[in-house]
Order: C-alpha cells, then sequence, then structure tokens
C-alpha cells in the first residue's frame, strides 16, 4: 500500500511533463478569421473597394476607441487587485471581488477583438476570403 501512495506523485508529475510537451493544436479562430494587417497588406491583390476600406477603418477606429477604455479599466481593476494582495492579511472575499473585475474587463477586451475581426470577415467577398485564407496556409 505504501508503494502505491509513493507512485502516484511521480505518476502525476510524469503525466503533467508530457502534457507540456505537447504542441498546442490549431487555433479555429486564427484559421477563420483575418486580421487586419493581412487585409490591408494584400489590399489591392484582393480588390479590396473604397467602400470596403472605408468600413473596415471605421470598425478599427470604433474598436480601437474600445480598446482604450477597456485597457484602462483593466489596469485599473490589476492595481486594485496587486494592492489588495500586498496586504499582510488578505481578505479572499475582496480579492475574489477584485478578481472578477480584472477577468470581466478582459473578457470585454477579447468580445471586442473578436467582434471586430468577424466585421472585418464580414466585409470580404468570399473570392477576396479565399485568396488571404490561401495566403494563411502557404508557407512562408
Amino acid at each position: 500500500m505504501l508503494n502505491r501512495i509513493n507512485i502516484w506523485p511521480a505518476v502525476l508529475l510524469y503525466a503533467a511533463l508530457l502534457a507540456a510537451q505537447q504542441p498546442p493544436g490549431p487555433d479555429p479562430m486564427a484559421e477563420n478569421l483575418f486580421p487586419p494587417e493581412l487585409v490591408m497588406a494584400h489590399q489591392k491583390a484582393i480588390d479590396l473597394s473604397d467602400a470596403q476600406k472605408t468600413s473596415i477603418r471605421a470598425e478599427l477606429l470604433k474598436a480601437q476607441t474600445r480598446f482604450t477604455e477597456l485597457q484602462w479599466q483593466l489596469q485599473d481593476a490589476m492595481e486594485g487587485l496587486v494592492s489588495l494582495l500586498k496586504q499582510s492579511s488578505v481578505d479572499e472575499a475582496q480579492v475574489m471581488t477584485q478578481l472578477d473585475k480584472v477577468l470581466t474587463s478582459e473578457r470585454e477586451i477579447k468580445r471586442t477583438q473578436i467582434s471586430l475581426l468577424v466585421r472585418i470577415k464580414n466585409k470580404l467577398s468570399p473570392d477576396q476570403q479565399a485568396y488571404l485564407q490561401k495566403l494563411k496556409v502557404a508557407p512562408k
């Protein structure tokens, strides 16, 4: 019985090491969406219309404004969390409440990012999307 108990930490450590060595899987978001840099870099090749350019620029400006607001919120929330954690005696409930503020800001940043990428994709024609998709999988 004692030998079985002693072997479990080694088994768990080995499993953790194996999991850490496995390469990350494909990113379905990156596979199906197009970053603004890619669209801008290939705007002539995909024959991006003036209307599409104007619309994508407007989406970028709107998202940048939102990102700035959210970054300020996140910074404030993080400073509050660090301040709580620096205390010699930490109030767990306060820390969890502050952590929720941090996570909410992070969630909103991610939502804004994905929303921007979806809006950009929706502005592109199927042919434009196909061209950009080929660029993403082509060897570099």
